[in-house]
């Protein structure tokens, strides 16, 4: 750095988002103990809303599963390679188009379905119970956001932000 530029300020020190992040993180590495616990093995927990989906719907397409649980087809066949890595799922030609590839699970994964619906019941339950314990629940506060965002969107109130920085605009 030259003796004529001020030192650069870096603005990644503050989040006002970190300790949401860092608290489901947190909440996500219980879950997974508690699949360690139960000796339930090869499992990530952001996999188990596409197994159980899997486990009550049946074979689907990457695409079809996709939608199932709100994913882009991409982010899905990356995690579908990973589960298939895992033995929790076998890809197969599409019954219509062989370009297309049929997920179902594997006897492994159906094997573990129920214990899977039963965390997620439990985690659910347990989310609940620590609603009720706070003055503002975070379910009320995600719905609050998303109005607002309706009004107006996360993009727009950036951009205008960011029409006001010189650093944005190159200056």
């Amino acid at each position: 750095m030259s003796a004529d530029q001020p030192p650069f300020e870096d603005p990644s020190d503050a989040s006002l988002w970190r300790p949401l992040h860092m608290l489901v993180a947190g909440i996500d590495a219980d879950i997974a103990q508690v699949y360690a616990d139960a000796a339930i093995k090869g499992v990530k927990t952001n996999w188990v809303r596409e197994l159980l989906r899997l486990h009550r719907d049946g074979p689907m397409t990457i695409t079809e599963l996709a939608e199932s649980v709100g994913r882009t087809h991409s982010a899905l066949s990356q995690k579908v390679a990973a589960m298939r890595k895992a033995g929790l799922v076998r890809t197969t030609p599409g019954p219509d188009d062989a370009r297309t590839k049929q997920v179902e699970l594997t006897p492994k994964a159906r094997a573990l379905a129920p214990r899977l619906a039963a965390e997620w019941r439990a985690t659910e339950a347990t989310l609940a119970e620590l609603e009720a314990e706070i003055p503002y629940p975070v379910s009320r506060a995600v719905a609050d956001i998303e109005q607002a965002l309706a009004r107006k969107s996360f993009r727009a109130r950036m951009t205008e932000r960011l029409r006001e920085d010189p650093a944005w605009r190159g200056e």
